[in-house]
């Protein structure tokens, strides 16, 4: 109820006295319409009353509830402050005719009705006046700052905007959380039904975007590693994790239960170490080959959370002009674990959530792009059906990146073209400008690379027309003649990317523009000659991220494409071919090789024994004598006992015994 009609209704307690039934009637008056009206006879006949005092009598007190109250000053003892005054007029003595009666209570309504349009118009007339001025008021200020602005410019000028390159690799918050994706497919009760917050839940020490904490999660302590700015200039800030002491002590252990080829010692250490970064992302692989996804998922997340957890203030995920250097192999980790976890959520089925994080991978080095992501950005833009951000992002780096000279742009950018043009909710013209600019893209695409053709329709189980086979520019010989690194990026992006091809509106559209290649191939289009020699110049040799990427991406049809320099060598999972220009701030202390003391049989216990150490394998720093060898002796001898103890031998010509008790049982 508002303040208006508590007034009202406290004034018409203070007004009440024991009446009879009927007899109660109230009176409001203004002085100007009881001037105007004059005194009227009461229902008992004519009383004298005084000017101003005669009212409105109404029989029903309630009425007064939904009558507008234009008080503008307390009530007090039924009078008004403002020269309206309120009147209790009270009756002992009954009406004597029903006609005397009926006569007041129609001027009454009247009045009301009159009073309440009289009321209204004030309160409209009051209303639209504040309107006026508050709205005149807005204009003013908005006019105020554009002088100001207007002012100011010419003086100080205002910071260049954010280029486009930054608005590309814009993050959004929203979007690195995968249940967000869920719920838009399955509603948000099917996501959240098993995530309820539990009474006895365990606190973590601070949120954060990437990852959620689980309670399965062993206690967080920092496990030495941190984060510093290096140095900021041109609007870009460049960081680097670092490792403390103990921290390096654990990655030494790390490095030596690499060496030994045994997961169990990294299960071993990480029971120690729970958040180390390497042995979370090195024992996510073992169990990935073991086809055990979710544990390999888990521990992913866990690296995350322990990098995350380790962030600079400053450092910001979504501004893109937060650097890693990858040349240091305390910022490897966090790309790899970046990777895995968009690789988890693609298979997952999030690929708008997997596209968020292939942009922020792209966003920590853009120029050198060690992990090659501009070959994976345009197979998630199209699943995730994000058109719109594929063609933004070529059109604003072909110019300085020449992206349609890698084939998974070349033709990705004309399917988003072709794609958008099937949408119903866009305008007519919109559609027809879209699906010529996919028809022209997509023809400079098979002039440009005529050996994906015949690839994608086998993929795609597609039988090709006898013209098209039989043509030397599509035929066997133009995947032959192309060179090797490009066979390898046509091998990925099939691999990766040819369902994206199989829907019958897709092939329609693909044979109509290959009808129209050959035409111009056959009218000797000068293009065609002019892109196969760019074909020869530009895919002599791929770089060195293009085999990383490769390498992570698994596919096999690109990794069987790798050469040999790369095949040769071993890839370890943390740290997959490393850049040549490693940048160290520290370096693992040298073991000692036994090699170099010509201990032949301390080297074949350790190739059998990767725990054993020879005691006295290097000299002390202080000491001119020598060690004793002598104990190192024992203890060779002791593991020679052990080791025989183990081995039991077999004669086959030997008599079987027959055991009377058992009754062919295995022993």
């Amino acid at each position: 109820m508002s303040r208006r009609a508590l007034r009202r209704l406290r004034g018409e307690q203070r007004g009440q006295e024991p009446l009879g039934p009927g007899a109660l009637q109230f009176g409001f008056r203004d002085d100007d319409d009881a001037e105007e009206e004059g005194p009227k006879p009461g229902p008992g006949g004519p009383r004298p009353r005084s000017p101003g005092k005669e009212g409105v009598r109404v029989n029903n007190r309630f009425e007064l509830i939904n009558i507008e109250d234009v008080e503008e000053g307390p009530v007090v003892n039924g009078e008004k402050s403002d020269g309206l005054r309120t009147e209790v007029v009270v009756s002992g003595s009954k009406r004597k005719s029903q006609s005397g009666s009926a006569e007041p209570r129609k001027d009454g309504e009247s009045n009301v009705s009159g009073k309440l349009r009289k009321k209204k118009k004030k309160q409209k007339n009051k209303k639209s006046s504040a309107g006026e001025t508050s709205e005149n008021g807005l204009e003013d200020i908005d006019r105020i700052l554009e002088r100001i602005e207007d002012s100011s410019g010419s003086l100080h000028p205002s910071p260049p905007l954010l280029s486009s390159r930054k608005h590309v690799l814009y993050v959004e918050h929203r979007h690195l959380n995968p249940d967000t994706e869920l719920k838009r497919y399955f509603g948000a009760r099917a996501v959240l039904g098993e995530q309820r917050p539990r009474p006895r839940q365990r606190v973590y020490p601070k949120c954060t975007w990437l990852t959620t904490p689980k309670n399965t999660w062993p206690r967080y302590a920092k496990p030495g590693l941190s984060m510093r700015l290096l140095e900021s200039k041109k609007g870009l800030s460049f960081f680097a994790f670092e490792h403390s002491e103990e921290y390096q002590q654990t990655q030494h252990k790390f490095l030596a239960a690499v060496e030994s080829m045994e997961p169990n010692n990294i299960v071993v250490l990480l029971q120690t170490s729970p958040y180390h970064v390497d042995s979370l992302l090195q024992l996510s692989d073992a169990c990935r080959f073991q086809d055990d996804q979710e544990m390999a998922r888990d521990l992913v997340e866990r690296a995350l959370y322990s990098m995350e957890c380790a962030f600079h203030p400053l450092f910001s995920l979504t501004s893109g002009t937060c650097r890693l250097d990858y040349r240091r192999p305390e910022n490897r980790s966090f790309y790899l674990a970046l990777y895995k976890q968009m690789s988890f959520l693609e298979k997952r089925g999030c690929p708008r959530t997997a596209l968020e994080y292939c942009k922020l991978i792209l966003s920590l080095e853009p120029d050198e792009d060690p992990l090659c992501m501009l070959l994976l950005v345009d197979h998630l833009a199209l699943r995730a059906r994000n058109y719109e951000y594929l063609i933004h992002l070529f059109q604003e780096w072909e110019a300085h990146r020449n992206l349609s000279q890698l084939p998974n742009f070349a033709f990705s950018v004309p399917l988003a073209y072709f794609l958008l043009s099937q949408q119903a909710d866009l305008p007519e013209e919109e559609l027809s400008s879209a699906r010529e600019k996919a028809s022209l893209l997509v023809r400079q695409a098979l002039i440009m690379f005529p050996g994906v053709l015949m690839p994608l329709l086998e993929c795609c189980s597609v039988r090709p027309d006898a013209a098209v086979t039989c043509h030397p520019f599509f035929g066997p010989s133009s995947e032959i003649s192309q060179p090797p690194a490009l066979s390898q990026l046509v091998s990925l992006y099939l691999g990766r990317s040819h369902f994206l091809w199989k829907e019958p509106s897709i092939m329609s559209w693909l044979e109509e523009n290959v009808r129209a290649v050959l035409q111009a191939v056959d009218a000797g289009d000068p293009a065609v000659a002019e892109c196969e020699s760019r074909r020869k110049v530009l895919y002599q040799r791929a770089p060195r991220n293009i085999h990383r990427h490769v390498v992570l991406s698994e596919i096999k049809e690109a990794v069987a494409a790798l050469p040999p320099e790369v095949t040769t060598q071993s890839v370890m999972g943390f740290d997959p071919l490393p850049p040549s220009d490693t940048i160290y701030s520290y370096t693992r202390p040298e073991r000692l090789s036994p090699v170099s003391h010509g201990n032949t049989i301390a080297l074949f216990f350790r190739s059998l024994l990767p725990s054993y150490s020879m005691e006295g394998e290097r000299q002390e720093d202080g000491g001119a004598e020598g060690l004793d060898h002598n104990q190192g002796l024992n203890r060779l001898m002791l593991a020679v006992r052990d080791m025989m103890a183990t081995f039991h031998f077999h004669d086959p010509e030997a008599p079987h015994e027959d055991h009377a008790e058992g009754d062919g049982e295995w022993d």
